[in-house]
């Protein structure tokens, strides 16, 4: 007894080579989240002269209004820059001063085409040779101190005496006249006295 085989129908074939196609052909960008692919500079790199530019270049194109990038020193404190300049997937802000030594942190902030934010960061360093250091603070030199008053205050009998001004000096010239005014008042009684016994 012969048994039937049923040849696959053009239709069966169809729908077989379109799960195949599914299941090795990889999913479209499209229909994945923005990712950051390349970035100048570049993600710990160590810089021999400032940047006047940072791009970063994505997966998907940009949309200028949800496109944010910023650069903080090592203090975390914002480096004045341009708003991104969006061009396709390229973002790019231009540095508005002169970066110095030390370590910078790039932050970016996009949105997929899906509409879902994706955001991140990462960090370079600028180790410039030729750049010259900051002026150096120097201290003050210092004087010599100046002399300090004398805290011991002289006594007022004293000072009048130093003075010659005070009310001492003063008791002291009167009782002076006051006695020369007396030897020679009595001089004068006693001269008066013998002149009269004598005539």
């Amino acid at each position: 007894m012969r048994t039937k085989v049923r040849r696959p129908t053009v239709a069966g074939l169809a729908a077989a080579l379109t799960v195949v196609t599914l299941l090795l052909v990889p999913a479209s960008p499209a229909a994945a989240h923005n990712t950051l692919k390349t970035a100048t500079p570049a993600k710990d790199a160590r810089l021999t002269a400032p940047p006047e530019q940072i791009t970063l270049e994505f997966m998907q194109k940009l949309n200028p209004s949800f496109t944010t990038i910023t650069l903080a020193d090592a203090a975390q404190q914002k480096v004045p820059t341009s708003e991104p300049a969006v061009t396709g997937t390229k973002g790019t802000i231009t540095i508005d001063q002169a970066l110095t030594n030390g370590a910078y942190t790039v932050a970016y902030r996009v949105v997929s085409a899906d509409g879902h934010p994706v955001q991140g960061s990462y960090r370079f360093t600028v180790a410039d040779p030729t750049a010259t250091a900051g002026p150096e603070v120097s201290a003050p030199a210092t004087s010599a101190p100046a002399a300090e008053p004398s805290t011991t205050s002289a006594s007022p009998a004293s000072a009048a005496r130093d003075s010659g001004d005070g009310p001492g000096a003063m008791v002291l010239v009167g009782g002076g006249i006051l006695l020369v005014v007396m030897v020679a008042a009595g001089a004068v009684v006693v001269r008066r006295r013998r002149s009269s016994r004598v005539s």
